[in-house]
């Protein structure tokens, strides 16, 4: 740590600018990127709207927010000491849980001295007389950089639907994503879930034991999976540890960074009865195995992917008693693991209790939210609580927040209106200087392992303009049209792109996002980082330089 301080107060910052780089965001991305930026003598001011720090971890604390990744394969990795210290109690870790982690992250660095909280950026100005940016906050205070690196994360915006008299509700209201910092007793309480997303699935389960009643409004039914946590006891806890240079690295070679990576067999390669007992396999084992761990092809082939959606409406069928409501929980546009996979403990044994009750949105839509309740087309409901489990304005809605503009005077939100543009996910031509951590066209599977890459990447690029004395990185034109082309490419014949969803920056709550795009990497993790590794060993010569 002295070394750190040492480093920082030999800082070599521009004359007239307040520090050396700006990051938005304290999160996973940002808390990272501050570690690293130190080592290289920097001085760095962090600006994060929360009052704490946790990104995503801080915002959503709706009841059963947890990890659907392994605890062990989602932590940082970059220091051995943090790995000997730290336990995590369950396979998955609850929302709480992973909360203390990264605040005892913030601790053992000494990284809060470096954050300015309640601190929204606003906009973001690109300087060209001084190859900087010029930081504006939500106070109206500005603060100037060399360089700016958004830690902002893809789903970070979260969205409310559009309901008419959604404001003239009288009861208690929350997004799941803006959750109060203060426990809300369900007990006794009438409660309507408007979604059934992943933090709709999460919530659901787990309220489902202590409200009077609960309503769960359903537009479109998701494939789930069961989750299969469980606590981590000490003979399991000395072998994870022991296990942890084998892990990361078996992260490092899989296609989306999980411990998990495709079957090499196709599903037809096999017999029926071969195929039926792969699949009660990996149903019966933890976390996404059955997704990202399942034959090579469910994901490409219809044919292919119809036998393992099958396999899935069967075991809904046998959970829901009623057959009327496990018809309606079975998705009919879209196959297993197009979207977006929740994973889920005893989330379809809910439908069983008698103060459970599904209301299928596509059969009697919700016409206006009532001062005392929701009215469909069928009925009025009176409701003490409505839980809003209404997603995010995914990958580039943050961006969208923030007025960034770059040579020229240029709006980001303009550059994209047709859908991002970028450079490997890290950069945007006319934008010099700015480097996005998991920002559009980024691989992103196991998000933390993605994190550790993309600020080493964009920390060796620092490094390099700092080491041969250059002021202004920019993408080229040339090299944003090809990265973007790239990625199209790569997306044709996945399924999930022919879905709608967040991961094909579907959003119907939010205007001019209802058409979809490629807004996400859909290649092997190995094969991007081969790509980026291949720019930094060539100099970084494919980037205007000066």
């Amino acid at each position: 740590m002295a070394a750190a301080r040492l480093a920082q107060s030999s800082s070599d910052m521009a004359p007239g600018l307040d520090y050396d780089a700006i990051i938005v965001g304290a999160g996973m991305s940002g808390l990272y990127q501050l570690y690293r930026l130190r080592e290289l003598g920097m001085k760095v001011r962090v600006f994060e709207a929360a009052t704490g720090v946790g990104g995503t971890w801080y915002w959503n604390r709706y009841p059963g927010a947890r990890f659907d990744s392994e605890s062990y394969s989602y932590g940082y990795s970059f220091s051995k000491h943090l790995l000997e210290e730290w336990e995590w109690s369950e396979h998955f870790a609850g929302q709480p849980e992973t909360l203390r982690y990264l605040n005892y992250v913030a601790d053992k660095f000494d990284l809060r001295r470096d954050i300015q909280f309640s601190s929204r950026v606003t906009a973001a100005s690109n300087e060209e007389e001084t190859r900087s940016w010029r930081i504006t906050l939500e106070d109206g205070s500005c603060f100037t950089a060399r360089f700016l690196i958004t830690a902002i994360g893809p789903l970070s915006t979260p969205t409310l639907p559009r309901i008419e008299g959604r404001d003239s509700f009288e009861g208690k209201s929350f997004h799941t994503a803006r959750w109060p910092k203060k426990p809300v007793d369900f007990v006794g309480q009438r409660v309507a879930v408007i979604g059934t997303g992943a933090t709709g699935v999460q919530t659901i389960q787990t309220i489902a034991k202590d409200v009077g009643h609960l309503t769960v409004f359903q537009r479109t039914p998701n494939w789930c999976a069961p989750l299969h946590n469980g606590r981590i006891d000490a003979e399991t806890q000395k072998r994870i540890k022991a296990g942890y240079p084998e892990m990361f690295a078996r992260c490092q070679e899989t296609f989306a960074c999980f411990i998990h990576t495709p079957d090499p067999r196709g599903a037809f390669e096999v017999s029926d009865e071969e195929r039926e007992a792969f699949y009660e396999k990996l149903y019966g084992e933890r976390g996404f195995g059955i997704w990202q761990g399942n034959f090579r092809d469910i994901l490409i082939d219809r044919k292919a992917n119809a036998t393992i959606s099958d396999f899935v409406a069967r075991k809904i069928r046998e959970r829901v008693k009623d057959p009327k409501v496990a018809e309606k929980l079975i998705p009919r546009n879209h196959g297993f693991g197009t979207r977006r996979l929740p994973l889920e403990t005893f989330y379809y044994e809910v439908y069983n209790q008698d103060n459970v009750e599904l209301v299928d949105l596509g059969e009697t839509p919700i016409e206006r939210i009532t001062p005392d309740g929701i009215r469909t087309t069928a009925r009025a409901y009176q409701f003490d609580i409505i839980i809003f489990a209404t997603g995010f304005d995914a990958i580039t809605g943050a961006f969208d927040n923030i007025d960034f503009r770059g040579t020229g005077g240029v709006r980001l939100k303009d550059k994209w209106k047709s859908g991002p543009q970028t450079y490997l996910g890290l950069m945007v031509d006319g934008f010099p200087n700015m480097m996005m951590l998991m920002g559009p066209h980024t691989a992103l599977g196991n998000i933390p392992r993605s994190i550790e890459y993309s600020v080493d990447w964009v920390t060796g690029l620092i490094g390099f303009a700092r080491r041969s004395g250059l002021t202004r990185l920019e993408a080229t034109t040339a090299g944003v049209e090809a990265w973007t082309e790239h990625v199209k490419a790569l997306g044709a014949g996945l399924l999930s792109n022919e879905v709608d969803s967040w991961m094909t920056g579907i959003n119907r709550n939010v205007e001019g996002k209802e058409k979809r795009i490629v807004a996400r990497y859909s290649g092997s993790a190995p094969a991007y980082r081969a790509r980026c590794d291949e720019v930094a060993a060539g100099g970084y010569s494919e980037l205007k330089l000066a």
